[in-house]
């Protein structure tokens, strides 16, 4: 199997795997009891943090270990308030293109009164338009969400810039960093941001384990009460998981740029070749984007087609499209960056990894090239 859907999750390390296997196996106790084996079990979750501060350029005490990048996200909308007792509903900026079920969520609590969410409108690769940006971030806006890379496109966003407008009008800025990290150095320190989410199986982490950083002597609520996380998420610490998060995060640091370079290359490679073989257009290639990712879409071809055809060939890929009431529904990025809805069907992701090599692209593009050369020529 030629596995090419990263940005849906990665294959966990086996450094990863061990040290979790460890952990179960040695130190069960709870991180939060005050004997011997519980403050052993706390060593191993402070271990884990620092690692993880260390990729982000953040402190230790700004990690707040959750469930995943979801639960970081809604404590973040969890954590806006009116500013005055009885005003209105706080006014939330959002970027078109944020993941799915974040746009989910904040729309939900707009339903519920809770705030008022304006959309930052995108341009035709995919970038927030830095011109609307300052049109809408202004004094009133309490916080502006911008993700530093797209899931879909990887398509990198104007996060400093846009961090500048937050600070000159006043407002927080929260990243959604999920794809970013590990496959780009991201800095949260110089970021400029306020807040930023994260998951570790978009790095070769385990699932059901991420990550909100907090600026220093940011106060913000917790989304679940309780004395952990020095009371910002409440429930007992997921010792096996924060310490492959740990895990993983040391393994990204370790020749960063490299493997992205590496993985640019690949990426290139795979596109330029196949164009040469099957009409092609790439969503967002005019733009930075996350060495690892190609989001296009082959002639007219419909995304389930191709999809089906290429995971009989032994290649795994995804589709733009998202699930809907059990039909399938263009993606919400791609509309945003006025793509016909015809066309966006059609929409393709291939995302690679560390751990992709030259002979798996050679090999998905032999597998592409066979099973779509027929379709694309039908077509």
């Amino acid at each position: 199997m030629i596995y090419l859907d990263n940005n849906a999750s990665t294959r966990p390390a086996p450094e990863v795997l061990a040290a979790m296997t460890q952990c179960q196996q040695n130190h069960w106790a709870n991180p939060a009891a005050r004997h011997a084996a519980g403050q052993a079990a706390s060593r191993l979750l402070e271990q884990a943090r620092a690692q993880l501060a260390q990729l982000l350029n953040g402190k230790p005490r700004q990690v707040v270990f959750t469930s995943g990048a979801t639960e970081a996200n809604v404590q973040v909308l969890h954590g806006l308030t009116p500013r005055d007792a009885g005003g209105e509903p706080p006014l939330l900026l959002m970027s078109g293109i944020e993941h799915a079920a974040f746009l989910k969520a904040a729309q939900l609590r707009e339903a519920q009164g809770l705030l008022r969410l304006q959309l930052l409108p995108v341009d035709a690769q995919g970038r927030v338009s830095l011109d609307a940006a300052q049109a809408l971030i202004r004094p009133g806006v309490q916080l502006v969400s911008v993700m530093a890379a797209n899931n879909e496109t990887g398509v990198l966003q104007p996060i400093a810039e846009i961090a500048a407008l937050c600070r000159a009008a006043g407002a927080l800025l929260h990243v959604d960093a999920t794809q970013i990290v590990g496959r780009l150095p991201f800095d949260f320190t110089g970021s400029g941001a306020d807040l930023a989410s994260l998951s570790a199986h978009k790095l070769h982490g385990p699932k059901g384990i991420g990550a909100l950083l907090l600026r220093e002597n940011l106060a913000w609520p917790a989304l679940l009460p309780g004395a952990q996380e020095r009371g910002r998420r409440g429930g007992t610490a997921n010792l096996p998981a924060i310490v492959g998060f740990g895990v993983a995060a040391q393994l990204a640091g370790q020749n960063l740029s490299e493997a992205a370079l590496r993985q640019a290359h690949l990426r290139d490679a795979f596109e330029a070749q196949l164009a040469a073989r099957l009409p092609l257009r790439v969503f967002g290639a005019d733009v930075p984007r996350l060495p690892n990712t190609s989001c296009l879409r082959i002639g007219a071809l419909h995304a389930d087609a191709v999809l089906g055809r290429l995971e009989r060939g032994g290649l795994i890929a995804a589709s733009g499209a998202a699930c809907s009431s059990g039909g399938q529904q263009a993606s919400h990025v791609l509309r945003a960056m006025n793509v016909a809805e015809a066309e966006a069907q059609g929409a393709l992701r291939f995302s690679l990894s560390r751990d992709t090599s030259a002979e798996d692209i050679a090999a998905a593009l032999q597998i592409m090239g066979e099973a779509l050369a027929p379709l694309a020529q039908a077509a």
